[in-house]
């Protein structure tokens, strides 16, 4: 037998504690039964997007919430800017292309995050672009972008939004919605809220709802926001279309635990996971990813002696440990380590202790413990001395 362990950035591991709740027998989702789940749990995700304004749950992944906001807020010959640093970033460019919305790009190193010069340069050399969107944190490259600094910038403009993919950000860092003036906030259900793919959640300020109002129309049916907030609103608590019921029951408990835990709690054990990852693969001799490096999971360039596709199936197959590669230039370069979710100490532990023994059954002369060492040195800051 062979153990396996989910350590990639998404989907992450779910806790028995949630898959026990949604092995409950199935109920209708047009019931006040389940009314009384959805109002609580819509009321607890605004309380982690921190907003006083609506966070919508839509049955998709976060692509369609990615999509809906694009589509909602911009019609066909608006133009928009993204941010593209790395496969998710490139998404926003291609959604909108798609849907006929023009685009001006922000192209960025891979591993470095936008420069705010750079997208107040972006605005003034198109007063008329709709919004800025924006990963606060790019998957593909582990790298966190400025998104409170961009905010600000649109917040000047009267006609112009911040639009942000938090998937692998909201519940690891915090960022306060309203506070930072963040306009639109995307997340999904398979990170840090530690459930199976199949959610997304999108927030909307006073200011992005007014943009929505005041374009030509939805050209979407299915991802109408407008026709999803008049269905979700308190009082109604329900859905437009037919629910994830299943998930939305595991999302309320997932949000009790995150609470039961406390936010600051929460931002913290992810800020030492992520410390305590870095340390360990630097130890081993592996270079960092990015250099503005997120708090959800950590990448690092596989050694150039060793394949690394190879490498990488070695892990997943042989060994049980699932972790991330790399895409498009970096595939077979690079590993991608989760600390998001439901992880604490010891995974990262196990994902160290796996590293190192794949690297050297690949004949690279590691040292056995080094980065095991260098993370514990990190994480046994987690417990209190007696």
């Amino acid at each position: 037998m062979i153990k396996q362990y989910l350590l990639s950035p998404g989907p992450t591991a779910v806790p028995e504690r949630v898959m026990l709740r949604m092995a409950h027998p199935m109920i209708h989702h047009r019931t006040p039964q389940f009314s009384a789940i959805f109002a609580e749990t819509k009321e607890m995700l605004e309380q982690l997007f921190q907003t006083r304004n609506d966070a919508l749950i839509l049955s998709s992944s976060g692509t369609g919430a990615m999509e809906a906001a694009l589509i909602n807020l911009c019609a066909p010959g608006d133009t928009i800017i993204y941010v593209n640093g790395g496969k998710f970033g490139e998404r926003w460019g291609k959604i909108a292309e798609t849907h006929g919305i023009l685009t001006v790009e922000l192209k960025v190193e891979w591993g470095s995050a936008v420069a705010v010069a750079d997208v107040e340069t972006a605005l003034i050399a198109n007063p008329h672009a709709k919004a800025v969107f924006v990963q606060a944190s790019e998957t593909a490259t582990t790298t966190e972008h400025p998104i409170r600094e961009i905010a600000a910038l649109t917040a000047t403009r009267d006609h112009c939004v911040t639009v942000v993919d938090a998937i692998t950000a909201l519940g690891v860092i915090d960022m306060p919605m309203d506070a930072w003036g963040l306009d639109v906030v995307i997340s999904g259900s398979q990170k840090a809220l530690m459930l199976p793919p199949g959610l997304a959640m999108i927030a909307l300020s006073d200011k992005a709802w007014e943009m929505v109002g005041a374009n030509k129309g939805c050209h979407s049916f299915y991802f109408d926001l407008v026709t999803e907030r008049k269905n979700q609103q308190k009082g109604k608590d329900t859905t437009a279309w037919t629910p994830a019921a299943s998930l939305i029951i595991g999302l309320n408990e997932v949000l009790k635990m995150m609470f039961e835990e406390g936010l600051d709690n929460l931002y913290a054990r992810h800020s030492l996971l992520a410390e305590a990852t870095r340390a360990g693969v630097q130890a081993l001799g592996m270079k960092l990813v990015s250099n503005v490096p997120a708090a959800s999971a950590t990448g690092a360039f596989i050694p150039e002696a060793v394949d690394g596709v190879a490498f990488f199936k070695y892990l997943r197959d042989k060994m049980g440990v699932t972790f991330a590669g790399g895409q498009d230039h970096l595939s077979g370069k690079i590993i991608r380590i989760a600390h998001l979710g439901y992880y604490d100490v010891f995974d990262v532990v196990i994902a160290l202790s796996a590293i190192e023994i794949a690297l050297d059954r690949f004949g690279y002369p590691v040292v056995m413990g080094a980065g095991v060492a260098a993370a514990q040195k990190v994480l046994a800051n987690r417990f209190a001395k007696v």
